[in-house]
C-alpha cells in the first residue's frame, strides 16, 4: 500500500477564525474550503496517532505527574469486584484468594521496644545508693535488696551528624632562649588520618547503601558545621576501595554458585566515558565502537542469603552475568535465571533455566487501560490472584517444593484460563494484534513458557522487581 503524502499549509490561528467567521454568513470558497479541510486532516491524524502512542504518553504523564501504585484498584478505573484480589506487584502481603480468609490483624502498638535498638550505645546505671546485699530501707522490713530480673530502661534518641568531627588543640611550648618548640602529644585513638575508617565506612554506607547523594551529604555536613566537599568524599572512598576488594570478591564468588540469579540493566552516565564517546580523549578514530553506558543490577538467592552486585560500564546485562557464571562450580547445576526478555540479558554460552518477568507482561495490559478498559480486566484480575497465591506461599513459609505444589493447583488453572482468553482474542478477530493491546497479548503468548516458569520449576520466582530497586525495595 502506497504511504499518503500530505502537503504542508502554515496557517495562522486568526485566519482560522476569520474562515470560521465567515461560514457563519455566507459560503466558503475553495481556497478556504481547501484549508479548513486539511485542519481537519490534521486533526485526524493526531487523534489517530495519540491513539496508537496513547501508551508513551501515558508513561510520561506518570514520569512528570507520579502514579500511586499499580494495584488493580489504582489502575482500572472501575472499582474491583469481591472476587478479583488486589494482587500484583508490590502490592500488601494481605492479597488473598477467596477463601483464603481475612488478613490477621498485627499485635502490638507499633512502637519499638528497647531490644530493637541493637546498634545502640548502652550504659549500666548503678543505684546511687543501695547495692545488691544492703538491708532494705523501708521502714519495719528487715530484708536485704538483690538485683531484680527486669532492669528500668530509658531510651533516649539524640541527633548528630552522620560524619562527626574532632579538633585536637595541641599545646605547644617554645623555649624563650634556644627556640625549641615541645608539642604536647595527641591523645590515643586519634589517629594519624583526617578520615579514620569509620568514616569512610559511614560515607559508603550512605552513598552506595541508602542512596544518598554526596553534594547533598555535602550541604547537610556543611550546615553542621563540618565542611565535607563531594569531592573529598570521592577521594576518601575511593583510597580505601582496595580494602574492601576481596570482600567484593569473596561475594562474586558465593553468588555465583546461587540457585536463583536475576539481572537487569539501567543506563548510566559516567563522565570519563561521555568524554570518550566525544572524542576528547583522543583522535576520533579511537573513540569506542560501542557507545553505551549501564548499571547491571545482579542479584543471587543462595540459600536464605540475597547478595546484590552492581556492575557499571559499557558492558550489558549478559555480558556481566556471563562474567559472574564463569565462577560458578562445573558440579553445580544450572542456575533459574530471571530477566525481562531482551536477548542482551543472556549470558551467553553459560547455560540457564530462563524465566521471564512476569510483571513486564502485566504492565503491557496496565499501559492500555484507559484505551482498553473492559478488555484489560481480566487479565489483570487473573494475574492478581495469582500474585495472591504467590504471598500466601510466603506468609506461610512455604518451601520451595510446597510453593511449586500450591501454585500448581491454584495458579496453573487461572494460568491455563488466561493463555486461552488470550489465544481467543486472535482466533476470533477481537482484538487487532497491531494495536497497544494486541502487542500486550502477542508479548504474553510468545514468551509463555518463560513467563509461567514457577509452575515447573521449585524456586522459580514470578517476577524480576527484586532486581528492579534492590536494596531500596527490599529487606
Amino acid at each position: 500500500m502506497k504511504k499518503q503524502r500530505f502537503e504542508r499549509i502554515d496557517l495562522e490561528w486568526g485566519e482560522l477564525q476569520a474562515i470560521l467567521e465567515q461560514a457563519r454568513s455566507a459560503p466558503l470558497g475553495e481556497e478556504q474550503i481547501h484549508k479548513f479541510k486539511a485542519v481537519l486532516t490534521t486533526l485526524e491524524h493526531l487523534t489517530r496517532e495519540l491513539e496508537k502512542k496513547r501508551t508513551s504518553i501515558s508513561r510520561l504523564r506518570k514520569l512528570l505527574f507520579g502514579s500511586p501504585t499499580e494495584k488493580i484498584k489504582n489502575v482500572l478505573a472501575k472499582g474491583k469486584d469481591e472476587t478479583s484480589g488486589d494482587g500484583g506487584p508490590g502490592d500488601d502481603k494481605d492479597i488473598k484468594n477467596e477463601g483464603q480468609g481475612k488478613k490477621k490483624k498485627r499485635r502490638g502498638h507499633g512502637r519499638n521496644g528497647a531490644d530493637s535498638y541493637s546498634g545502640a550505645k548502652r550504659v549500666k546505671v548503678p543505684h546511687e545508693v543501695l547495692k545488691s546485699g544492703d538491708p532494705c530501707p523501708k521502714i519495719g522490713c528487715t530484708g536485704k535488696v538483690y538485683n531484680s530480673v527486669d532492669a528500668g530502661v530509658l531510651v533516649r534518641i539524640t541527633g548528630m551528624p552522620p560524619i562527626q568531627a574532632t579538633v585536637y588543640e595541641l599545646e605547644k611550648l617554645r623555649c624563650n632562649l634556644c627556640g625549641t618548640v615541645f608539642t604536647a602529644t595527641a591523645p590515643e585513638g586519634s589517629g594519624n588520618k583526617k578520615y579514620d575508617e569509620a568514616a569512610a565506612s559511614m560515607l559508603a554506607c550512605l552513598r552506595y547503601g541508602a542512596g544518598f547523594p554526596m553534594y547533598r551529604l555535602a550541604k547537610l555536613e556543611g550546615n553542621l558545621g563540618i565542611p565535607l566537599p563531594a569531592a573529598t568524599q570521592w577521594d576518601t572512598l575511593n583510597a580505601r576501595s582496595q580494602l574492601i576488594a576481596p570482600a567484593y570478591r569473596a561475594l562474586v564468588d558465593t553468588a555465583a554458585q546461587g540457585e536463583v540469579l536475576h539481572n537487569d540493566d539501567t543506563t548510566a552516565r559516567i563522565l570519563e566515558l561521555m568524554a570518550e564517546n566525544k572524542g576528547k580523549e583522543g583522535p576520533s578514530d579511537t573513540s569506542p565502537k560501542r557507545k553505551g553506558m549501564f548499571t547491571t543490577g545482579v542479584v543471587a538467592k543462595n540459600g536464605d542469603h540475597r547478595i546484590a552486585l552492581f556492575f557499571t560500564g559499557r558492558k550489558h546485562a549478559g555480558e556481566n552475568l556471563h562474567s559472574v557464571l564463569k565462577k560458578r562450580s562445573a558440579e553445580l547445576d544450572s542456575p533459574i535465571q530471571m530477566c525481562d526478555a531482551l536477548s542482551r540479558n543472556l549470558p551467553g554460552e553459560f547455560k540457564t533455566i530462563l524465566g521471564n518477568c512476569l510483571s513486564h507482561g502485566r504492565r503491557r495490559f496496565v499501559d492500555e487501560v484507559e484505551n482498553f478498559p473492559e478488555e484489560c480486566r481480566y487479565p489483570l484480575e487473573i494475574l492478581a490472584k495469582v500474585y495472591g497465591n504467590d504471598a500466601v506461599a510466603r506468609e506461610q513459609e512455604m518451601s520451595p517444593e510446597e510453593r511449586l505444589l500450591f501454585h500448581q493447583k491454584e495458579s496453573e488453572p487461572l494460568m491455563r484460563a488466561l493463555h486461552e482468553w488470550l489465544e481467543r482474542q486472535f482466533a476470533n478477530k477481537i482484538v487487532e494484534p497491531n494495536s497497544g493491546l494486541g502487542e500486550a497479548i502477542s508479548y504474553m503468548l510468545k514468551h509463555w513458557d518463560k513467563l509461567t516458569l514457577f509452575l515447573r520449576m521449585a524456586g522459580a520466582p514470578l517476577d524480576n522487581n527484586i532486581c528492579l530497586g534492590y536494596p531500596f525495595n527490599r529487606s
